[in-house]
């Protein structure tokens, strides 16, 4: 087998796939993140690619590997930018001063160049530091997404006037108001597709959660709470701006804060990238209190 290939199965059905051809792309510093690239034989035309985007342990490879078969059923290939510690140590804001939004851009347009790949739209996903990353890009960027999903994030920006990034509100000492973006973003931020996954099992506080009087007042003590009431909070600020949610929140049974483990246990994978047709899963909200959303939304526009 070629350097660089896998064979893979998917394990829902048990065939054989075509072989995928996965790899890193080396990255350009700030303009461009390195990136695990896993590309079916065969890409269907004008396939939007699913985006990837690790939390904090950084296991890009690991989230382009375990996407790839149910990606190359469907003839999407797969891009995993690997935001480095050293070079984005806070990616997860997506607008902090290290910009990982521009350089997911500038990946982006890169890939375009050199591998043909339709990456002026398309499919968007995080889980825990990548999920903050990828809501946030999506508030800002909500033209470029087709499909969010969202998996087990530390902490959310809400639909609020809490300061950017806790809500939409201006931030305290801060030059730029990222905040006044995504205001203006707002309606058509809350029209995306928008899929929300957390592990039954991932109601721990632990080092790396985000916690204080505030945020946990706001969103809640653990990343299960905090993705029931973020979800609650979305559906109530477009249903009161005559918008039709199309958000939805998928507890995965037997998962805890394992990447890994929601694939193999909790099917992460094909949720994210379902057969067609199967997609739009009914969910339900947890009697949890809205969080107040006050202000209108200014016209659409971006940074």
């Amino acid at each position: 087998m070629p350097l660089g290939t896998a064979s893979l199965v998917d394990t829902r059905s048990g065939a054989d796939l075509d072989e995928v051809a996965i790899f890193e792309r080396l990255g350009q510093g700030r303009l461009e993140p390195p990136a695990w690239v896993a590309m079916p034989a065969a890409v269907a035309a004008g396939a939007e690619p699913l985006i990837a985007v690790h939390g904090i342990l950084r296991r890009a490879e690991e989230q382009a590997r375990l996407f790839a078969a149910c990606a190359a059923a469907l003839g999407r290939p797969v891009v995993a930018p690997l935001f480095s510690a050293e070079t984005f140590p806070r990616y997860q804001r997506a607008v902090h001063r290290d910009r990982a939004d521009l350089a997911l851009l500038g990946l982006l347009d890169a890939l375009a160049a050199e591998l043909g790949l339709a990456t002026r739209r398309f499919a968007l996903f995080g889980f825990s530091g990548g999920a903050q990353f990828a809501h946030r890009f999506a508030w800002l960027y909500p033209h470029r997404v087709t499909h969010l999903s969202l998996a087990a994030a530390g902490w959310y920006t809400f639909p609020d006037d809490a300061p950017f990034p806790y809500g939409l509100g201006p931030a305290a000492k801060r030059r730029l108001d990222f905040g006044r973006h995504c205001r203006a973003n707002l309606r058509d931020f809350l029209a995306l597709p928008i899929d929300v996954f957390v592990g039954a099992a991932d109601n721990a506080v632990d080092e790396n959660t985000r916690s204080g009087p505030a945020i946990d007042s706001q969103q809640g003590r653990n990343r299960l709470s905090r993705a029931e009431r973020w979800t609650m909070a979305l559906r109530l600020r477009a249903l009161s701006l005559d918008i039709a949610p199309r958000i939805t929140l998928r507890i995965l049974d037997g998962c805890g804060h394992d990447f890994r483990q929601c694939v193999e246990l909790g099917g992460l994978d094909g949720l994210v990238l379902p057969p067609p047709n199967e997609g739009d899963q009914v969910s339900t909200y947890p009697a949890y209190a809205a969080v107040p959303a006050t202000g209108e939304p200014c016209q659409p526009s971006c940074p």
